[in-house]
């Protein structure tokens, strides 16, 4: 937050900042561990009449804008990487020991080409996964709202396909984020084992920030 805080400062500087001191306040870990813990990453930043905003992964940006349409900013360069196994886990009901050997298989395999030119790029130690950001701004007079959240919530419409952007815009509006996840929750609930909606659990963390102007 503090690295961003300056509107001069461009989120992926800002970003590779914060990548920096974080891992600077860890000297005992072993941080070129491929197994080091890592995150994706989504922001929104207010600056003037603009909207600046940075996705690192599948965490995306939703602009909403005046007329109702919508722009989805999203990272998804993991899902192009070792798609055999990722096949192979999809092919396997969750909560079996087939899914979990060959999640198992599929995380190993991640962890090697994770932060790597041949690989994708998430937040972890390395400040260079800054620069692979999908960067950009919006004008803040085009957008009537928008939304940061996790792949855990944007799944609702792009995974399960059970509601449209705009539905989820709605939602937000009505119900607010809780709504919203509540709504995710209940539509997991109806396929606990991945039978319908093939994934690598049955439900994921989610997150949402909602800003309206």
């Amino acid at each position: 937050m503090a690295s961003l805080a300056e509107p001069s400062v461009a989120l992926s500087d800002g970003l590779a900042v914060a990548l920096e001191r974080v891992a600077a306040l860890h000297p005992e870990c072993d941080l070129a561990n491929p197994g080091t813990p890592s995150a994706t990453v989504a922001v929104l930043r207010h600056r003037r009449a603009a909207l600046d905003y940075l996705v690192l992964a599948d965490s995306p940006v939703v602009f909403e804008g005046i007329g109702g349409d919508h722009a989805v900013i999203t990272d998804l360069r993991v899902d192009e990487v070792l798609p055999e196994l990722r096949t192979e886990v999809e092919s396997h009901e969750t909560h079996t020991p087939g899914h979990r050997e060959a999640l198992q298989r599929l995380v190993l395999a991640q962890r090697q080409v994770r932060n790597t030119p041949d690989g994708y790029w998430v937040a972890g130690t390395n400040p260079e996964a800054a620069r692979h950001c999908l960067t950009g701004s919006a004008k803040l007079s085009d957008v009537r709202s928008a939304a940061v959240m996790s792949d855990g919530v944007s799944r609702l419409v792009t995974e399960y396909g059970m509601a449209t952007w705009g539905e989820v815009f709605a939602t937000l509006r009505t119900d607010g984020p809780r709504g919203l996840i509540e709504t995710v929750r209940k539509t997991e609930a109806t396929d606990p084992t991945g039978r319908r909606w093939p994934r690598y659990k049955s439900g994921d963390d989610a997150t949402v920030a909602y800003c309206r102007w």
